[in-house]
């Protein structure tokens, strides 16, 4: 894998060579320390992963990353900062990185993140996608909560596999009444059929 190191610390630079030298997958091909020659050297280099510094000189952060994605669309870029992760790695990837590694990581961490980005897949620490699957769930969990006790239970039994007749005699409704609670859940929940109701329900443990 031929590497474009675009970072302005010398100590960072020839630490990731010496850490990475005598493995065969990896392999130097440049430098940038200056942001305005970013381009330039992508072009004359052709890299198959950029190692990006998010605090590059004359580089404009997160901006600079949507610049090389309308450039290259098929470079494979992983950001490194000593910046939080929490803070930095997912709007780097939305930005257009496929991933993100503080450097506080190890030599392992380092060479993995490499690896997986080479590959065409996205890298980011456990910590982060922890901490994106708790957001997400948090999120669903709010949704939840705007739901009403009929509606919950109009949900529960769905996830149970019962049809609208069965609801309605369970709840003492009509069915025209299941058929409204359902498409009530359907909008307040953001999704298009039944299954998804289903499965989100269950991830969150709702039905019993």
């Amino acid at each position: 894998m031929r590497i474009l190191l675009a970072d302005h610390h010398p100590v960072f630079r020839k630490g990731l060579k010496s850490m990475l030298k005598g493995d065969k997958n990896f392999q130097f091909n440049g430098k940038v320390e200056d942001g305005r020659f970013l381009i330039s050297e992508i072009q004359k280099q052709k890299p198959d992963v950029l190692v990006l510094e998010i605090d590059l000189p004359n580089a404009n952060g997160v901006g600079a990353l949507r610049q090389i994605r309308n450039h290259f669309p098929d470079l494979k870029i992983l950001v490194v900062s000593c910046h939080p992760e929490e803070i930095y790695a997912i709007s780097s990837v939305k930005a257009g990185a496929n991933g993100f590694i503080a450097k506080t990581r190890t030599v392992k961490d380092v060479k993995e993140a490499l690896l997986t980005v080479a590959k065409g897949d996205n890298y980011l620490s456990e910590n982060v996608k922890n901490r994106r699957s708790n957001d997400a769930k948090s999120s669903e969990i709010l949704k939840f909560k705007t739901l009403s006790t009929r509606e919950i239970e109009v949900l529960n039994l769905l996830s149970r596999g019962k049809r609208n007749k069965e609801i309605a005699q369970d709840l003492s409704i009509n069915e025209k009444t299941v058929s409204t609670y359902k498409t009530r859940l359907l909008k307040k929940l953001n999704v298009d059929n039944i299954a998804e109701l289903i499965q989100q329900s269950r991830l969150l443990q709702i039905s019993n």
